[in-house]
């Protein structure tokens, strides 16, 4: 896959419309019949293929990320029926009628991004978006797509089709955010009635309803997980911060065991670690770069003039002749979150400190008093 997308066409006029989207939207690399060859394919990166275009497609859903087809709709379904697998897996895939006149989202609206697909093709050709998926339609939360521009990742997926039912279906839905984001309500209109945001889950336990998106880096209790998941989505925000200090040639198992040891106590969600903050003496250390690596982090590093422009309680000497810093896992915490205060402000193990904090994030914009 040289682009995320494969745009395909079939007939004459579809060919031409291909092309033309290709110089303007040029995300997509090209396949057409050979039949309709003009001898500049080659020096265009056009790839042609022989016989029926069905042949081709197991391979394309395995190669891009989208796939844009110039075929009828009917067609379509038929092809893609017996290679589908799951939501989370199949690629986007966008129709285009024959005229033009119509870009229609057709498999992974949300997870896959066909709907955001379909509507910048629209746009490229002129064409009129033709999006289904019920929260789209009713500029409501796409419970699949919550929170994926920010970075949340969803812990517990099996109840997103009877949540997101619950959703459009105007039930009463609870959305408990203790940390995150806020300005996640996309739409210019209040937030539905039907959907009452609340900050802790021990409130959110105290009222009845249907279903519930709950974001938090928390790990729930027992009761917690009964109550708000028994028909609910569980969000991880990136909202913490670890400052990190370690001897020269700590292992990533000694960094690693620390981390999750220390999460657990303060019961916290791994998933909904941001970065690593440190100094810039580290910037090249093995055991933070590996960890880091493995878990899909960065690797945030401060210079000991700015990890000193933060007060520490507990400043140590020791540190200072050694670095330049007076601390630094816990400086690069709050440097890094911009945090005032730490949720843990330091913890030694071994060749090792941890200091956690948490990002603050601004008020809700969609609490419902202020609506």
């Amino acid at each position: 896959m040289n682009k995320p997308y494969a745009a395909v066409a079939i007939t004459k006029h579809g060919v031409e419309m291909a092309r033309g989207l290709t110089e303007i939207f040029p995300a997509a690399d090209l396949f057409y019949m050979s039949k309709f060859a003009r001898g500049d394919e080659e020096a265009k990166d056009i790839r042609l293929f022989e016989g029926s275009v069905k042949l081709i497609l197991p391979d394309l859903f395995k190669a891009y990320n989208g796939i844009i087809l110039f075929i009828s709709l009917g067609a379509v379904v038929r092809m893609i029926a017996p290679i589908l697998v799951d939501k989370k897996q199949d690629p986007a895939v966008v129709v285009i009628d024959d005229r033009g006149e119509h870009v229609i989202s057709v498999l992974s609206g949300h997870l896959g991004g066909a709907n955001e697909l379909t509507r910048e093709v629209a746009l490229a050709i002129g064409a009129r978006p033709v999006i289904t998926t019920a929260s789209d339609v009713q500029q409501t939360i796409p419970v699949d797509m919550f929170g994926r521009s920010f970075g949340w990742k969803i812990e517990s997926f099996e109840r997103a089709t009877p949540v997101s039912a619950s959703v459009v279906n105007e039930e009463r839905v609870v959305v408990v955010q203790e940390t995150g984001e806020k300005n996640w309500w996309m739409y210019d209109k209040p937030l539905p009635s039907h959907i009452q945001v609340l900050h802790s889950a021990e409130a959110a336990m105290e009222i009845d309803f249907q279903a519930a998106l709950v974001i938090t880096d928390r790990l729930l209790n027992l009761r917690e997980e009964s109550v708000l998941l028994r028909n609910g989505v569980l969000y991880r925000p990136q909202s913490l911060v670890l400052g990190i200090g370690c001897n020269r040639g700590t292992s990533v198992e000694e960094i690693e065991a620390l981390i999750l040891d220390t999460l657990l106590e303060l019961k916290l969600s791994v998933k909904s670690v941001r970065n690593i903050a440190t100094i810039d003496l580290k910037k090249d250390e093995p055991g933070l770069l590996e960890v880091c690596a493995k878990q899909g982090w960065k690797l945030i590093t401060y210079t000991p003039e700015q990890l000193n422009t933060v007060t520490l309680k507990n400043p140590s000497e020791t540190v200072h002749r050694f670095t330049g810093a007076y601390g630094v896992s816990e400086p690069a915490a709050l440097l890094s979150s911009g945090a005032a205060e730490w949720l843990l402000e330091k913890k030694k193990s071994g060749n090792c400190t941890i200091s956690v904090a948490r990002v603050p994030f601004e008020a809700a914009a969609v609490d419902r008093e202020s609506l």
